[in-house]
Protein backbone atom coordinates (compact mmCIF):
# COMPACT_ATOMS: atom_id res chain seq x y z
CA UNK A 1 0.00 0.00 0.00
CA UNK A 2 1.47 3.27 -1.36
CA UNK A 3 0.60 6.45 1.57
CA UNK A 4 -2.34 8.33 0.81
CA UNK A 5 -0.96 11.52 2.65
CA UNK A 6 0.73 14.30 1.55
CA UNK A 7 4.63 13.90 0.83
CA UNK A 8 6.65 16.63 1.39
CA UNK A 9 10.80 16.14 0.63
CA UNK A 10 12.91 18.61 2.05
CA UNK A 11 16.48 19.06 1.38
CA UNK A 12 18.94 20.26 3.63
CA UNK A 13 17.02 19.86 6.74
CA UNK A 14 19.62 18.72 9.55
CA UNK A 15 19.37 22.24 11.01
CA UNK A 16 18.27 25.72 10.33
CA UNK A 17 15.59 26.87 7.81
CA UNK A 18 15.21 23.26 6.58
CA UNK A 19 14.88 21.39 9.29
CA UNK A 20 11.97 24.20 10.94
CA UNK A 21 10.62 23.35 7.84
CA UNK A 22 10.47 19.67 7.93
CA UNK A 23 9.10 19.92 11.63
CA UNK A 24 6.50 22.37 10.81
CA UNK A 25 5.38 20.52 7.82
CA UNK A 26 5.16 17.41 9.85
CA UNK A 27 2.98 19.22 12.43
CA UNK A 28 0.82 20.23 9.59
CA UNK A 29 -0.04 16.62 8.34
CA UNK A 30 2.50 15.76 5.73
CA UNK A 31 4.94 12.94 5.40
CA UNK A 32 8.27 14.41 5.64
CA UNK A 33 11.36 13.02 4.04
CA UNK A 34 14.44 15.44 5.36
CA UNK A 35 17.99 15.13 3.75
CA UNK A 36 21.50 15.83 4.59
CA UNK A 37 24.89 14.65 3.22
CA UNK A 38 25.41 13.09 6.59
CA UNK A 39 21.64 11.51 6.59
CA UNK A 40 20.20 10.17 9.57
CA UNK A 41 21.70 11.05 12.71
CA UNK A 42 22.45 10.42 16.25
CA UNK A 43 19.15 13.09 17.45
CA UNK A 44 15.77 12.11 16.57
CA UNK A 45 13.76 14.19 14.19
CA UNK A 46 10.11 13.82 13.77
CA UNK A 47 10.86 13.26 10.20
CA UNK A 48 12.59 11.02 8.29
CA UNK A 49 16.33 11.75 7.01
CA UNK A 50 17.73 10.54 3.90
CA UNK A 51 21.55 11.15 2.84
CA UNK A 52 21.71 13.54 -0.60
CA UNK A 53 24.24 15.08 -2.13
CA UNK A 54 22.33 17.65 -4.34
CA UNK A 55 25.51 18.82 -6.13
CA UNK A 56 25.53 14.84 -7.74
CA UNK A 57 23.20 13.43 -10.16
CA UNK A 58 23.37 9.92 -9.20
CA UNK A 59 22.89 11.12 -5.24
CA UNK A 60 19.54 13.21 -6.06
CA UNK A 61 18.61 10.08 -8.46
CA UNK A 62 18.82 8.02 -6.10
CA UNK A 63 17.52 9.65 -3.25
CA UNK A 64 14.16 10.77 -5.22
CA UNK A 65 13.92 6.99 -6.58
CA UNK A 66 13.84 5.80 -2.50
CA UNK A 67 10.84 8.59 -1.99
CA UNK A 68 8.90 7.15 -4.70
CA UNK A 69 9.32 3.75 -3.65
CA UNK A 70 8.34 3.70 -0.08
CA UNK A 71 5.90 6.38 -1.10
CA UNK A 72 4.37 6.44 -4.27
CA UNK A 73 4.36 9.89 -4.94
CA UNK A 74 5.97 13.48 -3.80
CA UNK A 75 3.73 16.27 -3.55
CA UNK A 76 5.66 18.87 -2.42
CA UNK A 77 9.60 19.36 -2.76
CA UNK A 78 11.17 22.35 -0.72
CA UNK A 79 14.65 22.97 -1.91
CA UNK A 80 16.18 24.47 0.53
CA UNK A 81 20.05 23.21 0.64
CA UNK A 82 22.72 25.52 0.24
CA UNK A 83 25.60 27.54 1.43
CA UNK A 84 27.33 31.23 1.36
CA UNK A 85 31.33 31.93 1.18
CA UNK A 86 32.08 35.14 4.15
CA UNK A 87 31.98 38.63 3.19
CA UNK A 88 34.87 39.39 0.81
CA UNK A 89 35.66 41.02 -2.67
CA UNK A 90 34.76 39.06 -5.52
CA UNK A 91 37.83 39.31 -6.76
CA UNK A 92 38.86 36.95 -3.73
CA UNK A 93 37.08 34.40 -4.89
CA UNK A 94 38.29 31.44 -7.51
CA UNK A 95 36.35 30.32 -10.34
CA UNK A 96 36.16 27.21 -8.72
CA UNK A 97 34.58 28.43 -5.46
CA UNK A 98 32.33 30.48 -7.83
CA UNK A 99 31.50 27.23 -9.45
CA UNK A 100 31.06 25.56 -6.17
CA UNK A 101 28.57 27.67 -4.63
CA UNK A 102 26.09 28.00 -7.90
CA UNK A 103 26.57 23.71 -7.99
CA UNK A 104 24.94 23.37 -4.71
CA UNK A 105 22.95 26.62 -4.47
CA UNK A 106 21.03 26.90 -7.83
CA UNK A 107 22.25 23.51 -9.82
CA UNK A 108 21.31 21.64 -6.95
CA UNK A 109 18.07 22.52 -6.97
CA UNK A 110 17.91 22.30 -10.53
CA UNK A 111 19.09 18.92 -10.38
CA UNK A 112 16.24 18.15 -7.66
CA UNK A 113 13.36 19.67 -9.73
CA UNK A 114 13.95 17.45 -12.91
CA UNK A 115 14.48 14.51 -10.39
CA UNK A 116 10.89 15.50 -8.99
CA UNK A 117 9.09 17.15 -11.84
CA UNK A 118 8.69 13.84 -14.05
CA UNK A 119 6.42 12.88 -10.78
CA UNK A 120 4.19 15.17 -10.31
CA UNK A 121 3.76 15.69 -14.22
CA UNK A 122 2.34 11.95 -14.40
CA UNK A 123 0.52 12.09 -11.12
CA UNK A 124 -0.72 15.33 -12.60
CA UNK A 125 0.33 18.21 -10.09
CA UNK A 126 2.68 18.85 -6.87
CA UNK A 127 4.37 22.02 -5.38
CA UNK A 128 7.94 23.47 -5.98
CA UNK A 129 9.08 25.77 -2.86
CA UNK A 130 13.02 27.13 -3.08
CA UNK A 131 14.09 29.14 -0.54
CA UNK A 132 15.58 32.18 -1.88
CA UNK A 133 16.42 35.14 0.04
CA UNK A 134 15.46 39.22 -0.26
CA UNK A 135 19.34 38.99 -1.69
CA UNK A 136 17.57 37.92 -4.93
CA UNK A 137 15.68 41.34 -5.29
CA UNK A 138 18.94 43.52 -3.32
CA UNK A 139 22.40 43.29 -4.22
CA UNK A 140 25.04 43.01 -1.37
CA UNK A 141 28.27 44.38 -1.54
CA UNK A 142 30.88 41.77 -0.28
CA UNK A 143 28.37 38.83 -0.90
CA UNK A 144 28.05 38.56 -5.09
CA UNK A 145 28.86 35.44 -5.47
CA UNK A 146 25.81 34.35 -2.86
CA UNK A 147 23.76 37.17 -4.02
CA UNK A 148 24.23 36.25 -7.78
CA UNK A 149 22.97 32.49 -7.23
CA UNK A 150 19.63 33.80 -5.24
CA UNK A 151 19.18 36.61 -8.46
CA UNK A 152 19.06 33.07 -10.26
CA UNK A 153 16.97 30.97 -8.18
CA UNK A 154 14.64 33.75 -8.79
CA UNK A 155 14.30 33.91 -12.24
CA UNK A 156 14.42 29.81 -12.42
CA UNK A 157 11.78 29.83 -10.19
CA UNK A 158 9.27 32.36 -12.36
CA UNK A 159 9.95 31.22 -15.53
CA UNK A 160 9.64 27.48 -14.25
CA UNK A 161 6.21 28.35 -13.05
CA UNK A 162 4.86 29.14 -15.91
CA UNK A 163 5.60 26.37 -17.51
CA UNK A 164 4.55 23.61 -15.20
CA UNK A 165 1.33 25.64 -14.14
CA UNK A 166 -0.53 24.00 -16.92
CA UNK A 167 0.47 20.63 -15.87
CA UNK A 168 -1.33 21.36 -12.30
CA UNK A 169 1.95 22.05 -10.66
CA UNK A 170 3.01 25.42 -9.02
CA UNK A 171 6.34 27.25 -8.13
CA UNK A 172 7.44 29.65 -5.23
CA UNK A 173 10.15 31.70 -3.56
CA UNK A 174 10.27 32.02 0.08
CA UNK A 175 12.58 35.42 0.35
CA UNK A 176 13.71 35.63 4.13
CA UNK A 177 16.05 38.52 5.27
CA UNK A 178 19.00 37.78 8.28
CA UNK A 179 17.67 34.60 9.51
CA UNK A 180 19.52 33.19 12.81
CA UNK A 181 20.82 29.90 11.97
CA UNK A 182 24.12 28.92 11.54
CA UNK A 183 24.59 30.36 8.18
CA UNK A 184 27.67 32.80 8.95
CA UNK A 185 29.24 30.19 10.95
CA UNK A 186 29.24 27.59 8.11
CA UNK A 187 29.86 29.95 5.10
CA UNK A 188 33.07 29.17 2.98
CA UNK A 189 35.99 31.73 3.61
CA UNK A 190 37.23 33.29 0.05
CA UNK A 191 40.32 31.16 -1.36
CA UNK A 192 42.17 34.23 -2.07
CA UNK A 193 42.25 37.29 0.82
CA UNK A 194 43.93 40.31 -0.35
CA UNK A 195 44.92 43.04 1.93
CA UNK A 196 43.07 45.77 0.10
CA UNK A 197 39.96 44.13 1.45
CA UNK A 198 40.82 43.42 5.13
CA UNK A 199 39.12 46.21 6.47
CA UNK A 200 36.10 46.16 4.89
CA UNK A 201 36.02 42.38 5.11
CA UNK A 202 37.02 42.47 9.00
CA UNK A 203 33.58 45.35 9.47
CA UNK A 204 31.76 43.19 7.25
CA UNK A 205 31.79 39.91 8.91
CA UNK A 206 31.31 41.26 12.47
CA UNK A 207 28.18 43.28 10.71
CA UNK A 208 27.17 40.30 9.39
CA UNK A 209 27.22 38.27 12.46
CA UNK A 210 25.17 40.60 14.05
CA UNK A 211 22.34 40.55 11.82
CA UNK A 212 22.14 37.05 11.90
CA UNK A 213 22.07 36.95 15.55
CA UNK A 214 18.90 39.28 15.57
CA UNK A 215 17.48 37.58 12.34
CA UNK A 216 14.55 36.00 12.24
CA UNK A 217 13.82 32.44 13.99
CA UNK A 218 13.89 29.59 11.21
CA UNK A 219 10.31 28.97 12.36
CA UNK A 220 8.97 32.46 10.48
CA UNK A 221 10.42 30.83 7.23
CA UNK A 222 8.83 27.55 7.83
CA UNK A 223 5.35 29.25 8.35
CA UNK A 224 5.77 31.12 4.87
CA UNK A 225 6.55 27.91 3.49
CA UNK A 226 3.55 25.86 4.78
CA UNK A 227 1.31 29.16 3.59
CA UNK A 228 2.91 28.91 -0.16
CA UNK A 229 2.32 24.79 0.36
CA UNK A 230 -1.68 24.76 1.27
CA UNK A 231 -2.41 28.17 -0.68
CA UNK A 232 -5.36 27.64 -3.29
CA UNK A 233 -3.85 29.57 -5.87
CA UNK A 234 -0.01 30.48 -4.43
CA UNK A 235 1.88 33.82 -5.06
CA UNK A 236 5.20 33.35 -7.16
CA UNK A 237 7.20 35.23 -3.87
CA UNK A 238 6.46 35.09 -0.56
CA UNK A 239 8.42 37.20 1.99
CA UNK A 240 8.99 35.46 5.39
CA UNK A 241 9.25 38.17 8.44
CA UNK A 242 8.80 41.92 8.36
CA UNK A 243 12.02 42.96 7.66
CA UNK A 244 12.25 40.89 4.83
CA UNK A 245 8.18 42.79 3.54
CA UNK A 246 9.68 46.36 4.29
CA UNK A 247 12.66 45.40 2.03
CA UNK A 248 10.76 44.37 -0.64
CA UNK A 249 8.20 47.32 -0.60
CA UNK A 250 11.72 49.81 0.08
CA UNK A 251 13.29 48.01 -3.48
CA UNK A 252 9.81 48.40 -5.12
CA UNK A 253 8.79 52.00 -4.51
CA UNK A 254 11.90 53.38 -3.42
CA UNK A 255 13.98 55.61 -5.81
CA UNK A 256 17.21 53.87 -7.07
CA UNK A 257 19.57 56.64 -6.21
CA UNK A 258 17.92 56.09 -2.29
CA UNK A 259 18.10 51.98 -2.42
CA UNK A 260 21.66 52.98 -3.35
CA UNK A 261 22.92 55.53 -1.00
CA UNK A 262 20.89 53.77 1.93
CA UNK A 263 23.07 50.14 1.04
CA UNK A 264 26.38 52.33 0.86
CA UNK A 265 25.18 54.22 4.28
CA UNK A 266 24.15 50.96 6.42
CA UNK A 267 27.39 49.26 5.03
CA UNK A 268 29.77 51.89 5.43
CA UNK A 269 31.20 51.46 2.16
CA UNK A 270 32.28 54.75 1.54
CA UNK A 271 34.03 55.07 5.37
CA UNK A 272 36.34 52.25 4.25
CA UNK A 273 37.33 54.00 1.10
CA UNK A 274 41.41 55.46 1.46
CA UNK A 275 41.52 58.91 2.41
CA UNK A 276 37.86 58.05 4.09
CA UNK A 277 37.70 58.92 7.52
CA UNK A 278 34.72 57.00 9.71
Amino acid sequence: MKSQKSIALVTGASSGIGKATAERLTIAGYTVYGTSRRGAQANPQPFAMLPLDVTRDESVDATVKEVIRLEGHIDLLVNNAGFGVAPAGAEESSIEQAQAIFNTNFFGMVRMTRAVVPHMRRQGGGRIINIGSIFGFLPMPYMALYVATKHAVEGYSESLDHELRTRGIRVSVIEPANTSTQFDANALEPDSQLEEYREIRVSLVKKMKELVETGDKPDVVADAVLRAALAANPKLRYTAGGRARGLQLLRRFAPPRLVDAGIRRDLRLDAALPGKTS
